[in-house]
């Protein structure tokens, strides 16, 4: 009986701020970004309970309910992120690979084979320039001097390996 009377004493702004709240709080789930309707959509739900709540206590049952509703909601988004929806905007399905002209810029084996000159001297590492292109090298080990005639022996991930060319 006293659930039927706290309903029917709710206000229509009251239900207005709850509607709008809820609302905003499940966009901002759906569609993270900076925060603006998580924001304003709990300033509604706590004017909703402030302006509903005539006590504590049932301030606090409109709080548990409020974080009920909001835990379905996000185990539902959670659920589509991963295989609804949701995922197909969040993830990126398509792949760019070598095969079909794509490189990264962590893909540098086609510097091997090319000749270059020392700029600095590398002991073992230092800068040399390949056909206008200055890259960071590493020699094999050995110090060799500026203005030296080098040739890209080996790329592993970004360590461009060198050798003089006699």
């Amino acid at each position: 009986m006293e659930l039927v009377s706290f309903l029917s004493g709710i206000s229509l702004a009251a239900v207005l701020f709850f509607s709008f709240g809820f609302l905003l709080v499940v966009i901002e789930m759906f569609h993270p970004g900076f925060g603006i309707p998580g924001v304003f959509g709990g300033i509604f739900l706590i004017l909703g309970i402030v302006i509903t709540a005539r006590s504590v206590m049932e301030a606090l049952i409109l709080v548990s309910i409020i974080i009920a509703v909001l835990g379905v909601a996000l185990t539902l988004v959670l659920q589509s992120a991963t295989k609804g929806r949701l995922s197909k905007i969040l993830i990126l399905r398509e792949t760019q690979k070598k095969e079909t002209g794509y490189t990264g810029s962590e893909d540098l084996q086609y510097f091997v084979g090319q000749q270059g000159i020392t700029l600095t001297v590398l002991r073992p590492a230092g800068i040399a320039d390949f056909n206008g292109i200055k890259m960071d090298v590493v020699s094999e080990g050995e110090f060799i001097p500026k203005d030296e005639k080098i040739k890209i022996i080996k790329v592993e991930g970004r360590i461009i390996v060198v050798r003089k060319i006699f």
